[in-house]
């Protein structure tokens, strides 16, 4: 089934735990700084995270349960990879820790609104996220080149060269908004940084390893943003 021959029940079991892991682990961080259960800002996001990530998983079992075995990798080979993965979780962890606390002491008064309209941010670069990865059955979560990889150039990849990286943008800097802070936009503008150097660091392998990819850099100008990098 996959490079790993994980069977389908294994690979079942690993996506459960995962999901549950990430659901449980962001409801930690946002009730528990925040106090108490009265925070509907939360209860929205933790909605559309449950339901975009369960979509995909269940998509991906149905029609490419390879992929989705990589996407369950997590150990990054190269070092410098390791190295931007471990920094980056601080500005991570401020960001979607931060809304709890200014839940609780009200730093903010981010008007209705504006949470809707990050949450369809958010709900958007899940979108994103989702086009890249049915157009890339390669996407591992981890930076790597596998025997009779090929360059795809195709759906969002012929606009920008790391479109999953694109949905992470509004995924990423939407968040805090959707979660009801201003002050946590601060460590959540300093993901993109760690962004910019996973993305650059990634093109030195794909280009060393992934035959055509040259062509493509020179065929593709933009890397993340069309028109602008």
């Amino acid at each position: 089934m996959s490079n790993n021959q994980t069977s389908e029940g294994e690979l079942i079991k690993m996506v459960i735990v995962r999901l549950l892991m990430a659901i449980l682990g962001l409801f930690a961080l946002f009730f528990l700084p925040a106090g108490t259960f009265a925070y509907w800002e939360a209860w929205v996001y933790l909605a559309i995270l449950s339901v975009s990530l369960l979509f995909v998983a269940i998509y991906l079992l149905k029609n490419d349960p390879e992929l989705l075995a990589r996407r369950m990798r997590m150990r990054e080979k190269e070092a410098a990879q390791q190295r931007i993965i471990k920094l980056s979780y601080i500005p991570f962890v401020l960001a979607f820790l931060l809304p709890g606390f200014d839940k609780r002491f009200g730093w903010s008064n981010v008007p209705a609104g504006v949470v809707v309209i990050s949450d369809l941010l958010v709900f958007v670069g899940f979108g994103i996220i989702f086009l890249a990865l049915r157009e890339n059955r390669y996407a591992s979560r981890i930076i790597e080149v596998e025997q009779g990889q090929t360059v795809i150039s195709s759906g969002p990849y012929a606009m920008v060269r790391h479109p999953m990286y694109l949905g992470a943008l509004p995924l990423y800097t939407f968040s805090p908004l959707a979660l009801g802070s201003y002050w946590a936009m601060i460590p959540a503008i300093w993901i993109i940084p760690f962004i910019v150097a996973r993305i650059r660091n990634e093109e030195i392998v794909l280009a060393r390893d992934l035959n055509g990819y040259q062509e493509y850099m020179r065929k593709i100008r933009y890397r993340l943003i069309p028109g602008m990098w």
